[in-house]
């Protein structure tokens, strides 16, 4: 009886211990949970702290010789590390790097910006000659002479405080400053462009990024009086890629428009500059006092300004075509090599990109290495993995984009997911983002992740989650249903997955407090003081993002759930305001989808249940589980911008997240009949794909 009972227990100790993965019978489970683990043991932080010096010792952005170089490494290192099909797939793209730039008042006192960012001692690496001024890219060319007007954020909110204040911003030059919540800098300069402003200036208020928020670099993380956020101002949120090579490819041969007809390429001058610059002429504004909301954390009154300032802007820019290079690489799959995980980095930064995107890259680097030794060892996975190093997206998504124009027709079939890190470190608090139906199986992964701290990366998650919540802003709640963010905005190498080719993609990161961003100081010496000193979060990131993509290049039935995707659905629906529009069909479409999403999963969960599967079934049902994403594509896309074409997912022009796109615009212009189109073909894409997922029931024994 003893031996029974001491069987008994040792059983359900084992049976506590297997792992519960959504989309695997329990053999397949234990197989897979080995796999996972014996992947993880693999990236260690030195490895990770050295790739991460190799990619910051030099500044790369995009059309630089530098960058060129990092993308031969990348290649010549995947092959090392046993990848299969590596290739470099070069593209011609509209590029924009600095000739030379001045920004100087002339009245009512003279001083000449230096549009420099000063070195320290502490950091030799910002003593690099070969770090570049204040400078956006996609700026026009040019010189005008102009009284300078504050505008605050440059939002056209604010310009409406202006004419209330009787200030016209014609043929001038307005300063505006990086706003909090973000609003995308090539919006801001679209605005100052619609209005008729002469040349458009940006700069890091301390309010939003300095000393107002805590000690500044080299002493903490937060920007110093010179830091500049550089970037770029291209209106990709009207077209992303190459300007030249709307909704096409810009490989060899490709037919270019002119730039004069491109709508992504600004027409008005724009430079960047630090607050070190921007006090001299801010301390000199004359005009109306701003409003208070529009002060700042310079310790003077910020005026309205319209006559007093006068600036001589010029701007020299070299905006050519130039090659971008993407580097790719594949580890075919042993059972289902045209069913495809991708994951994707981007390896161009403004200056040395410490974390924007260098701690991505050597994360990305750190996981390959990992997936290469287990490949020596006879490991294979089940379904392909692609990785990806993307060039230029800095400038306008370009490399992600073209290489996703070029490669389309078998993305939209074999395309089981995008799993994208842009930056992966720049503190501890994970900050994952995805599609509804993949938002499930991250909170899943965390629960068996450890973290830096010994607990679960769940538990630290949830905890981050919690203090980051709070107040008027976001009062939820943190629970398992929100702990991933399921609004998307733009802004990264995810959108032509998503919003072009309608394919289900996810963001990974770990965020913190982060001053520099764009800047000189973005550095090696930052990230080992700051952002992440150890790179155990670097590592944890290479482990997290490498155990996503085994789960599903392994899965027995992809883990996709409809029904968590049709409570994301249903919210973005209830914060409609309808005006004069019937949602009464659209809102018993979702009800629907999210009823076959529920069904399915339980049919998923009782088959599975029960042991493997048929392989031929699950073929036939995963083929429709990766329909589903397809069928939210409306042909004729988003109107006014026909190359987003997901009915659920786009962008605002401030790169913030946009649901229900069509719809949402639709109404908020107040273009009723327009919304109610909107609206019908909205809940066409939702009983097709209800029907699909009561299909795909059906199948399941």
């Amino acid at each position: 009886m003893i031996f029974r009972i001491c069987c008994l227990l040792l059983a359900a100790g084992l049976k506590a211990q297997e792992p519960a993965m959504t989309g695997y019978s329990r053999e397949r489970a234990r197989d897979e949970q080995r796999v996972e683990e014996q992947f993880r043991a693999i990236p260690s932080p030195e490895e990770e702290k050295k790739q991460h010096r190799f990619f910051t010792a030099e500044p790369h952005p995009a059309g630089s010789k530098r960058n060129h170089e990092l993308a031969l490494y990348i290649a010549d290192t995947w092959k090392e590390q046993g990848l299969e099909d590596v290739r470099i797939h070069r593209y011609d793209v509209l590029t924009s790097l600095p000739r030379s730039i001045t920004v100087e008042m002339v009245a009512p006192a003279a001083y000449r910006a230096s549009l420099r960012e000063d070195p320290y001692d502490a950091d030799p690496d910002t003593r690099n000659p070969a770090i570049r001024g204040g400078w956006l890219s996609m700026s026009a060319s040019g010189e005008v002479t102009a009284p300078l007007v504050y505008a605050h954020s440059g939002n056209p909110s604010d310009y409406a405080v202006l004419r209330r204040n009787g200030i016209s911003v014609k043929g001038k030059i307005v300063l505006v400053r990086y706003s909090n919540p973000y609003s995308y800098r090539g919006f801001k300069a679209l605005t100052a462009q619609r209005e008729g402003a002469a040349g458009f200036l940006i700069y890091s208020d301390p309010a939003e990024d300095g000393y107002k928020r805590g000690k500044v670099f080299p002493d903490g993380p937060w920007g110093p009086e010179s830091h500049i956020q550089r970037g770029a101002i291209t209106y990709d949120f009207l077209i992303p890629g190459d300007p030249l090579t709307p909704g096409w490819a810009a490989v060899d041969g490709a037919k270019r428009i002119s730039p004069a007809d491109a709508v992504s390429v600004p027409k008005i001058m724009a430079v960047a500059m630090s607050w070190g610059d921007a006090k001299h002429l801010i301390e000199r504004l004359d005009g109306p006092l701003a409003p208070q909301s529009w002060q700042g954390g310079l310790p003077m009154p910020y005026h309205l300004g319209g006559d007093g300032v006068r600036v001589h802007l010029k701007v020299d820019m070299d905006t050519s075509p130039k090659p971008n290079y993407v580097v790719e690489a594949r580890i075919p799959g042993s059972e289902l090599p045209d069913e495809w995980i991708l994951l994707g980095n981007h390896r161009d930064g403004w200056e040395f990109g410490a974390v924007d995107p260098s701690s991505g890259t050597a994360s990305m680097m750190e996981l390959t290495r990992a997936l290469g030794q287990m490949k020596a060892q006879g490991f294979r996975p089940k379904r392909t993995l692609i990785v990806a190093s993307w060039d230029g997206e800095e400038v306008g998504l370009t490399g992600s984009t073209e290489w996703g124009e070029e490669f389309a027709v078998e993305l939209k079939e074999k395309l089981v997911a995008y799993l994208n890190v842009d930056w992966s470190v720049s503190g501890p608090n994970f900050h994952p983002s995805a599609v509804g139906s993949l938002a499930p199986l991250l909170v899943e992964l965390s629960r068996g992740i450890t973290a830096p701290s010994g607990k679960s990366l769940y538990e630290e998650w949830r905890k981050s989650a919690a203090a980051a919540r709070g107040g008027a802003k976001d009062p939820r709640p943190v629970t398992d249903d929100n702990l991933v963010e399921t609004h998307i905005g733009s802004g990264s190498d995810f959108t032509v997955f998503l919003n072009y080719l309608c394919r289900p993609t996810v963001e990974l990161e770990f965020d913190g407090p982060y001053g520099v961003y764009h800047s000189a100081y973005d550095n090696f010496f930052w990230m080992n003081h700051f952002g992440d000193p150890g790179y155990r979060y670097h590592t944890l990131m290479s482990q997290v993002w490498g155990t996503l993509a085994l789960r599903l290049a392994a899965a027995e039935i992809l883990p996709f759930d409809f029904a968590a995707y049709g409570r994301d659905i249903a919210t973005f629906a209830s914060v409609l305001v309808k005006g004069n529009v019937d949602l009464g069909s659209l809102e018993q479409r979702i009800s629907e989808f999210r009823t076959a999403g529920g069904e399915l999963n339980a049919a998923t969960a009782r088959a599975l249940a029960k042991g493997r599967l048929d392989a031929s079934l699950t073929v036939r049902v995963n083929k429709n589980i990766m329909q589903v994403e397809s069928n939210w594509a409306n042909p004729d896309g988003l109107p006014g911008r026909p190359w987003f074409k997901h009915t659920l997912y786009a962008a605002r022009y401030t790169y913030g997240h946009l649901e229900l796109p069509g719809l949402t615009e639709a109404i908020e212009k107040r273009n009723f009949a327009q919304a109610q189109r909107q609206a019908e073909i909205l809940a066409r894409a939702l009983q097709r794909n209800a029907a699909l997922l009561r299909e795909t029931r059906a199948l399941l024994p």
